[in-house]
C-alpha cells in the first residue's frame, strides 16, 4: 500500500495546531484566573470600610465654614442647631486597609430602621439600598485613613427647606436620625453605601451615639 505522505503531513500538522490551540487556550485561562486574583487582592488592598469610632478614639474638633465648632467624641455625633442650620457630624473608623474618600451623604428619620416588632418585609424595606442620586455631595473633600479614626460633617443650611424643619423638630424631640454615607478608595472605585442610626445617649440627653446597621456594594455584588 502505497503511503500519501501528503495527507500524513497534513494531518500531523492538524493535530500539532489543535494540541497548541487546546494548551494556548489553557494556558490563557490561568492567566486570565491569575490576573482576576491579582485585581481582586489589589482591590481589597484598596477597600475602605467605614464603622463608628471606638469609644476610646480621641476626640476631634470639627469646624465648618461658617466658623462654627463642634467636638465629638469616639463613637459619638453632633447633632447642632444654631440660627436656624443643622450641623451634623460623626466620629468614624475606616476598618478596612483602603483610604475611604467620602462622596456624599443622606439624612433621614428613622423609622427606616426595622423596630424589633416589625414584620419581614418591613425589615427588608427599611434596609432597602437608597439610590445613590438622592444623596447629597460632599461640599468638602475627607478623607478617613486605613485603621484610623477619621470624621464626617454636613449642614442642612436652606431656610425654605420643608424637610430641615422635619430634622430640626426631630433632633429637638432628641429622636433618632438614620444617616447614609457614600464613599470610594482613593481611585474612586468601589462605592460602597453604609447606613448609621444616631440615638440619644441613654445617661445623657445632650449626647449621641452612632451605630452601623448595613452596607452596600455599588460597583460588585454584595457580600449577602
Amino acid at each position: 500500500m502505497k503511503i500519501d505522505w501528503a495527507t500524513v503531513s497534513s494531518l500531523a500538522t492538524a493535530g500539532g495546531t489543535l494540541v497548541l490551540a487546546v494548551a494556548t487556550f489553557y494556558s490563557v485561562r490561568s492567566s486570565n484566573r491569575a490576573a482576576r486574583s491579582a485585581e481582586r487582592a489589589l482591590q481589597a488592598g484598596l477597600r475602605p470600610v467605614l464603622f463608628p469610632s471606638r469609644s476610646q478614639d480621641d476626640v476631634q474638633k470639627i469646624h465648618w465654614a461658617d466658623d462654627h465648632w463642634a467636638v465629638v467624641a469616639g463613637g459619638r455625633a453632633v447633632l447642632d442647631v444654631a440660627d436656624g442650620i443643622v450641623y451634623m457630624a460623626m466620629s468614624i473608623r475606616n476598618v478596612g486597609s483602603g483610604i475611604g474618600v467620602l462622596m456624599g451623604w443622606r439624612v433621614a428619620p428613622t423609622p427606616e430602621r426595622p423596630a424589633p416588632t416589625s414584620s419581614p418585609q418591613q425589615m427588608r424595606s427599611a434596609l432597602t439600598r437608597p439610590d445613590p442620586k438622592d444623596f447629597n455631595q460632599q461640599s468638602v473633600d475627607i478623607y478617613v485613613p486605613p485603621g484610623s479614626a477619621g470624621y464626617w460633617l454636613a449642614a442642612l443650611r436652606d431656610c425654605e427647606d420643608a424637610f430641615r424643619e422635619q430634622i430640626i423638630a426631630i433632633i429637638q424631640a432628641r429622636e433618632s436620625l438614620t444617616i447614609d454615607l457614600m464613599y470610594g478608595d482613593q481611585e474612586g472605585g468601589q462605592r460602597t453605601i453604609s447606613r448609621f442610626v444616631v440615638n440619644q445617649h441613654p445617661s445623657s440627653d445632650s449626647e449621641w451615639i452612632i451605630g452601623v446597621v448595613r452596607h452596600w456594594f455599588l460597583d460588585r455584588p454584595g457580600p449577602r
